[in-house]
């Protein structure tokens, strides 16, 4: 009986010293200074935001500082202001073993930069979702400007065109179908460098080759959209090498099934 009882206790102060060998460990390891942390960042166009520029924008927010302990690193608030920067579309913060933790960033991809009416610039990416100009950056994109009166409103065009408060932007979704299908379109991606809102509603196409314009018309639905570029992708494809690429001043596709080409005086 008294063996069984020293077992016990044997155990006991087994445990217990091995809790406080813990907390004493863990209790050290606050007080150690945090390493710079492992930042990946993906995206597989241009970025809109570098490893430097944010850290500085996290010092900014006294998230981060110099001579900062393991103990002051507030992982989810960190994470938390990261998810809310209009360049991320996603991002994971997390801690390894000692004083080693790591940021994980997944960019937003511009497809279009938009030029309103109030002199307002920003940019749209694959998802439809707005973001202001950087001021550091500039991405290469199809530019749209003319006749758009659509204000800039952080967050996506879809949450807007479901919002009864916000259904007069109606244009940035029509936006959105054209740049998406040039961003996706190599023959496009290639030609098209500016478009034009007229006044009357109709998209006026600007080719970085040739010098005519490219009157698109409408863009009021996917099919609409597809059907017009399918047109452009023929006839670039296989009348404009016997034509010539100066032979026509305007080609229209305004108009469902044909192809007008008004030739130059």
């Amino acid at each position: 009986m008294i063996k069984k009882w020293l077992r016990i206790i044997l155990w006991v102060l087994i445990l217990a010293g091995t809790i406080v060998v813990f907390v004493l460990a863990n209790t050290e390891e606050k007080k150690k200074e945090i390493l710079n942390p492992s930042i990946s960042i993906h995206v597989d166009g241009e970025t809109f935001l570098t490893e430097s520029e944010l850290i500085l924008r996290l010092k900014n927010e006294g998230l981060l500082s110099n001579n900062q302990k393991n103990e002051q690193l507030d992982i989810r608030k960190i994470e938390r202001k990261i998810r809310l920067m209009e360049e991320v579309k996603d991002v994971e913060v997390f801690r390894q073993i000692g004083k080693k933790w790591n940021i994980r960033i997944t960019l937003r991809e511009p497809i279009a930069r938009i030029f309103n009416t109030t002199n307002q610039t920003f940019y749209m990416d694959g998802d439809g979702f707005l973001m202001k100009r950087s001021t550091n950056h500039t991405a290469r994109v199809i530019v749209f400007s003319g006749h758009l009166n659509d204000r800039f409103l952080k967050g996506s065009i879809n949450d807007f065109i479901n919002n009864d408060s916000l259904k007069s932007i109606r244009k940035l979704d029509d936006v959105f179908r054209i740049s998406n299908y040039v961003c996706k379109s190599p023959l496009m991606h290639k030609l098209i460098g500016q478009v034009y809102l007229e006044r009357d509603g109709d998209f006026v196409l600007i080719p970085l080759v040739g010098d005519q314009k490219i009157v698109f018309g409408t863009a009021n639905s996917d099919e609409e959209v597809e059907e017009k570029f399918g047109r452009l992708n023929i006839f670039y494809k296989e009348a404009m090498p016997y034509e010539g690429w100066n032979k026509y001043s305007e080609i229209s596709v305004k108009y469902g099934g044909q192809i007008v080409c008004r030739k130059r005086n």
